[in-house]
């Protein structure tokens, strides 16, 4: 591994625009120290009984339950959620560690398989160190959604988080180790993202896995499939949440605004493009505007505010020049629209109505609190509509006809299907995304063996076809 150059690491509040912290990146020793570490570890941590793990992954679920009013604010700080917000995804890690620790064992076990052999059965055997290169908008959740099925595999696991949730990186170490975990199971790199293709090919490395952009997934999967490691990627979304004529308008808005602005609309899985039937579009959108009005903005400590700042002004600029292009094509602006003065990265609620599929807010995703409505004419210009898109994350239809749902989710091109609900990501249930939103499960029995070797044994003497012939 070629030597790092002397770099740091600064955090900001994006709430306030102040400086939070500086640290120093880890050099070449510090990092060959870590990944030595975690390979090491794993030649131990594999052998352990999957009961054993599992109590160290409910003493973390205990940990991260008894914590979180001192966890929470972390991300509030680091990447300005909601403190409520940010209460709510430490106990969801909570439930994906007890969820992984009850259900693991289940999982894991060997599959009885009928063959040519005496016996022979599927085993599921951990893969050594994965790498998780992880973003801000969830800082806790998208590492635990990775960490404890990864680890009750027998696996551990390396993490580079984005470099404005350091802290929050650093917290979730500690919380491994605080719960019992051995010394290489977690450990959180501190190195800028210029040195990962080295880390991703480093041969300490067994699999990556991967939420953010687009680029970057492409970047680390090339680097990964030049050294034939497995890959995870999760990338970006822009969800289609169609209403149809018969839907429950009232309730279908409601959900729409938790839907697009949660997390001040920085979620791969928000809702972001509202396809809506032409016979109720106009009632939508009235209900939609009236809800997103009562959203209460300010600082995101405050425990009465729903919307704070975006994560980086960087990440505002962008979100207004994406309303900007589209109100030139002649999209309009049905509230909001403008970015909010003061020290903080504040953009308004905004909804924005009259959307075609060559705007900005319909091809590109938006990451932050801005709603596209776009008319369809009916049920197959709905469909049509959301399937032209480059991402296929996630999807939503609102209908009181529940088999044409059915019908409609088996069209839509997307891994996850919602019906008169929102996308959430639920440990029961598998995550994941298909074209230009990536490949690979997480979650569920899925995202367990998805870095296990998934190993056939098979235990002779053969049985013997009639006339004695042994079967190939």
């Amino acid at each position: 591994m070629a030597a790092s150059t002397t770099s740091s690491i600064e955090t900001t509040n994006p709430a306030t625009g102040e400086r939070l912290a500086r640290y120093d990146a880890h050099d070449r020793v510090q990092v060959d120290a870590l990944l030595n570490s975690a390979d090491e570890t794993f030649t131990h941590w594999r052998e352990r009984p999957i009961a054993a793990r599992a109590e160290k992954m409910r003493r973390l679920a205990e940990h991260l339950r008894t914590n979180r009013d001192r966890i929470a604010p972390l991300a509030s700080v680091e990447m300005g959620k909601p403190v409520t917000e940010a209460e709510a995804e430490v106990e969801k890690c909570a439930w994906n560690c007890d969820y992984y620790a009850e259900h693991a064992g289940r999982f894991l076990a060997d599959e009885r398989v009928t063959s040519t052999a005496t016996h022979s059965y599927v085993a599921f055997r951990p893969l050594g160190v994965v790498l998780a290169i992880m973003p801000w908008n969830f800082p806790f959740w998208q590492v635990f959604r990775f960490a404890a099925p990864a680890l009750m595999a027998g696996n551990v696991a390396v993490l580079k988080h984005a470099a404005n949730v350091t802290e929050c990186a650093l917290e979730i170490e500690r919380a491994f180790y605080a719960a019992g975990f051995p010394e290489g199971a977690f450990a959180t790199l501190l190195v800028p993202s210029r040195e990962m293709e080295e880390i991703v090919a480093d041969p300490r490395v067994a699999a990556v896995t991967l939420t953010g952009s687009g680029p970057a997934g492409s970047s680390v999967a090339a680097t990964a499939g030049k050294h034939l490691k497995k890959t995870v990627l999760e990338l970006g979304g822009s969800d289609a949440f169609i209403v149809l004529a018969d839907a429950d308008v009232d309730a279908a808005a409601a959900m729409a605004v938790k839907a697009r602005f949660q997390n001040a609309g920085q979620s791969c899985i928000a809702a972001k493009r509202f396809i809506v039937v032409d016979r109720v579009h106009d009632a939508f959108v009235q209900a939609f505007v009236h809800g997103t009005q009562a959203l209460r903005i300010g600082d995101p400590l405050d425990r009465e505010t729903q919307i704070g700042p975006l994560a980086r002004r960087d990440l505002r600029d962008a979100l207004e020049r994406q309303v900007r292009e589209s109100v030139a094509q002649g999209a309009r602006v049905a509230l909001g629209g403008a970015a909010i003065d003061g020290p903080g990265a504040y953009y308004a609620p905004t909804i924005v109505t009259e959307v075609t599929a060559a705007m900005p807010l319909f091809r590109e995703e938006t990451f932050g609190p801005v709603a596209a409505v776009v008319r369809a004419r009916d049920v197959e210009h709905a469909v049509e509509l959301a399937n032209d898109s480059e991402f296929g994350l996630g999807g939503n239809v609102w209908t009181q006809n529940i088999e044409l749902a059915r019908e409609l989710a088996s069209r839509l091109e997307s891994g996850n299907v919602f019906i008169n609900g929102m996308t959430a990501s639920d440990p029961r249930l598998p995550f994941g995304g298909v074209k230009h939103s990536g490949y690979g499960r997480e979650l569920s029995s899925f995202g367990i063996r998805e870095f296990v070797n998934i190993q056939t044994v098979w235990i002779g003497p053969p049985k013997t076809a009639q006339g004695g012939a042994a079967v190939e």
